[in-house]
């Protein structure tokens, strides 16, 4: 296993016209096989780093684990990552395969089994501003163009944040810190630089995370999860402005919009 992310690569670069041998930083993707309890459940393209705190976050957020302590053992080998857990583990379906293209892999959801997110937390949206600019300042992004980032905040400190080739294994690896390292999720807010689509919305629903925000769009699905179980989902959090789609009393200053 490696915390290397990146690795430079040859190019033939073009500049004003004119071609000549160059070299460019690249994002390692990687592949692994999550075995849980003697079974093949998961194969996932990945960036190679924290790799507990992201199969801690998976197990978690696919409702396989209801806390750490269920995990008896975590084995990392070259590309295998083996767990076994202090009970059964009710596993649907067959082996998933998890791309690094932000796809994600869950099977048909029904809206209506989600639980409710009834957290009071609220934030100030002048922190939102400043947490997500330093949530986005990735150097390893600046250097690559191909990498996507995802912070974990409080109401008034970094937690933590996290770089990855697909946004969901990024998202999973935050949470499986925070799981880690006795955060409650409940008083948190994930950051992310990438769009926030129903799989976003699912896993913080799941994780009971009632914010997640995002300088960039959501989807239609995305907004109508959040509508259904309480998540606030924010969009578009750039030059001072910013779009709140679902439950805005999470945000200090919107409170009088909400309808529920």
């Amino acid at each position: 296993m490696t915390d290397q992310l990146s690795i430079t690569v040859p190019c033939v670069k073009e500049i004003d016209h004119v071609f000549s041998p160059s070299d460019h930083e690249v994002v390692i993707e990687s592949p692994y096989a999550l075995w849980v309890n003697g079974r093949q459940i998961l194969n996932v393209m990945t960036s190679p780093s924290r790799l507990e705190d992201f199969v801690v976050g998976y197990l978690y957020t696919e409702g396989l684990i209801k806390q750490v302590d269920d995990i008896e053992s975590l084995q990392i080998e070259k590309q295998t990552i083996r767990v076994l857990t202090s009970g059964k583990v009710a596993i649907r379906g067959g082996k998933k395969t998890i791309l690094s293209g932000c796809g994600g892999d869950s099977s048909f959801l029904d809206i209506k089994k989600l639980p409710t997110v009834t957290s009071g937390l609220v934030m100030d949206p002048a922190w939102l501003h400043q947490a997500l600019k330093l949530v986005l300042d990735s150097d390893l992004h600046v250097r690559t163009g191909g990498i996507h980032v995802v912070g974990l905040v409080s109401s008034d400190a970094m937690i933590t944040k996290t770089e990855d080739i697909g946004r969901h294994n990024a998202l999973d690896r935050v949470i499986g810190y925070a799981l880690r390292t006795g955060w409650d999720l409940s008083r948190t807010c994930v950051l992310i630089s990438g769009r926030i689509s129903s799989e976003m919305s699912r896993k913080c629903i799941l994780a009971g995370i009632p914010i997640i925000a995002s300088r960039g769009a959501t989807t239609s699905l995305a907004i109508e999860m959040a509508e259904a179980t309480g998540l606030t989902i924010i969009g578009f959090i750039r030059g001072g402005k910013m779009n709140i789609y679902a439950s805005p009393h999470r945000v200090a200053g919107a409170q009088a919009f909400h309808s529920g």
